[in-house]
């Protein structure tokens, strides 16, 4: 415990030996001391200037601001670590992989802004990306930043359709595509789906290709380049242009299954202190060590977990399929020769470890694996069973939950405190988290809406495009004036950690009582044959009536077993009024389940943006017609 980085902080700021309540405490009433300690530990390259925090009276939390007077880069501060010590390491299914060193990482940063600078690109113009998970890709995510460029990207598997609902509403000057990306052991063209996209951007102005030049032509307009033919940029390091603090740096978008994906910007300095506080404090990222997050280019975890080279750790860099056909456990077998410390991944893949019967502490030591991190749903006491009987007993499980909207964690780990089964561990500093219930009274052991009643530096710049400011508002401050309403439904525990049970917009309320869709997941998918489960609440007259749909493992699930474990293990409210047997689950991209959007197809609603969906295809058998044919339906 001494030698964490929260210990250390803790002591060097007077907190030794003190509850972190106390720390967490003296954060959020005082953030200008906090987050000036922070840069200080922290070692951020730039000017703080004489002011970390300036709050406006009346608008608390839209109109207060950080570090108004300083300068800084986000790339800079990514790219300190010693020259010969490795930085990235790039690695895809095959288990094929290379390394590059801080100097090296350098230098490929170096040519990337002298393409781009060649091309135009200026600060404030936005470099559009269509990129898989490796080091080109990160090449020139950092030589956009060093310039103050605005670095916005999607996955490869987006159809063009989804890309173009993203790029096509922040206007990109350039944009960025792989050649190629791997899944599922193939190769999957990026040209001709990037081009296609490029025809629809009417402000764009280059098509720059990571490699060899394809054998088509440019879009009408644009020029078409490709980086093996620009040999003449040298190999010297970036330099880097500093700016003020709430300069942008990334967009990132909502998933959009109910509508247009929301354009979230980003400021540079927000992000920067927010998550090497993260990587520092929570997650106890230390020089030396290896973060590897299975993440796509478009989901924040991308952005989020390359940060951890701001505290002097290399980033491993995977391109592929999570759970390969031929080699289910590949990640655990990379964990284990990568010697990686931290490994990011997510509810359902750990619950498909366990269905799969991949058991990695059989034949792997994974020595230095000390913290697991979970985003993207609620971890169940299942995934907490998996992981210390199965993977390994003296690891950190942190289940972790914020957003897209902040681009870090509202609740998050703690490497001093004791992991529970079913809990996050703690809220994160200089966030003042909590729970509201439907009087608006902060309440503990009861479900209510996670809120956040003070600023914080990584709260968005703003949504890109008009009325970008008042649709921000309206997004998180509309059910209360300068309250942060994130839309998850929360639990604060009387341990002082935090249980979320799902989204608000899908919370199911039966005859008036508030049921997280997480409390029925627990149980549901706890029960032998079953694989996966979503709930949606079906309005009736006046009420609702909770609908689940199952996934099994071939062979029937006996409906009268899943009301029985329901309502054993939950409540009678928790038993659903119909059950059905279906092939598969709505998720989208970043691995989430949607609710939304089965709800949608139920009540014969149309589902925006299907390309946002990983397997939109599942939905046809959602629409309610077919659902009164399926067998099991009861």
């Amino acid at each position: 415990m001494t030698a964490t980085h929260l210990h250390q902080f803790m002591e060097v700021n007077g907190f030794g030996g003190l509850p972190y309540e106390t720390l967490h405490r003296w954060s959020v009433a005082k953030p200008d001391e906090f987050w000036s300690a922070l840069w200080e530990f922290a070692e951020i390259v730039g000017e703080p200037g004489n002011v970390s925090f300036v709050r406006d009276r009346e608008r608390p939390m839209t109109g207060s601001r950080f570090f108004p007077e300083a300068s800084l880069n986000l790339a800079e501060n990514l790219l300190r670590g010693d020259d010969d010590e490795p930085a990235v390491v790039e690695v895809d299914e095959t288990g094929e992989s290379s390394t590059l060193t801080h100097a090296e990482l350098r230098r490929e940063v170096g040519r990337a802004q002298r393409v781009l600078l060649g091309l135009g690109v200026k600060p404030g113009d936005r470099v559009a990306a269509i990129v898989p998970n490796n080091a080109a890709a990160l090449a020139y995510t950092l030589g956009a930043l060093s310039i103050g460029a605005i670095w916005t990207s999607c996955a490869p598997e987006f159809g063009a359709a989804g890309v173009l609902d993203r790029f096509g509403q922040v206007d990109p000057s350039v944009l960025v595509l792989a050649p190629d990306y791997l899944y599922n052991g193939r190769r999957h063209d990026l040209v001709a789906k990037g081009l296609d996209v490029a025809e629809s951007l009417p402000g764009l102005r280059h098509v720059l290709v990571l490699g060899a030049a394809p054998e088509v032509d440019a879009p009408a307009g644009m020029e078409l380049h490709a980086t093996d033919t620009m040999t003449n940029v040298g190999d010297e390091p970036p330099s880097f242009v500093r700016l003020p603090f709430d300069h942008p740096a990334f967009i990132v978008y909502t998933s959009g299954t109910t509508g247009l994906p929301k354009s979230i910007v980003h400021r540079a300095g927000g992000i920067l202190v927010n998550l090497l506080k993260e990587h520092l404090l929570h997650s106890d990222v230390r020089t030396g060590d290896r973060m590897m997050y299975f993440t796509n280019t478009a989901w924040m975890m991308y952005h989020w977990s390359i940060a951890a080279l701001g505290c002097g750790a290399s980033v491993v860099l995977y391109d592929g399929a999570a759970i390969p056909r031929n080699d289910p456990g590949v990640l655990w077998r990379l964990i284990d020769e990568l010697d990686v410390t931290h490994f990011g991944t997510s509810p359902k893949y750990l619950s498909m470890m366990d269905q799969l019967g991949v058991v990695p502490s059989a034949d792997l030591a994974l020595e230095g694996l000390r913290v697991i991190l979970s985003a993207g749903a609620p971890l169940t006491n299942d995934n907490f069973t998996w992981v210390y009987g199965k993977a390994k007993s003296d690891v950190q499980l942190a289940s972790i939950s914020g957003g897209t909207e902040i681009l870090g964690c509202f609740v998050l780990g703690n490497p001093m405190a004791p992991v529970r089964s079913g809990e996050i561990q703690v809220p994160g500093l200089g966030l003042a988290v909590g729970v509201l219930d439907e009087r608006r009274a902060p309440v503990v052991g009861q479900p209510g809406d996670l809120v956040c009643t003070e600023p914080f530096p990584s709260m968005p710049l703003t949504f890109w495009g008009e009325g970008g400011d008042e649709r921000y508002r309206q997004a998180y401050f509309d059910v209360q004036p300068e309250i942060w309403h994130h839309g998850d439904l929360a639990e604060v525990q009387v341990s002082g950690g935090m249980v979320i049970s799902g989204r608000t917009d899908t919370t199911l309320k039966p005859g008036g009582v508030r049921i997280g869709t997480s409390e029925i997941y627990r149980v549901v998918e706890a029960v032998p044959g079953v694989t996966d489960s979503l709930v949606i609440g079906y309005p009736t007259a006046d009420d609702m009536e909770i609908w689940l749909f199952v996934v099994s493992d071939g062979e029937a699930v006996n409906p009268d077993v899943l009301r029985a474990a329901l309502r054993k293990e939950a409540s009678p409210r928790h038993v659903p009024a119909r059950i059905f047997t279906v092939n598969d689950i709505p998720y989208n991209l970043a691995g989430k389940k949607v609710e939304g959007a089965a709800l949608k197809t139920v009540t014969g609603q149309a589902v925006k943006n299907r390309d946002s969906l990983r397997n939109p295809e599942c939905l046809d058998r959602f629409r309610l017609e077919n659902l009164m044919d399926l067998q099991g339906a009861s």
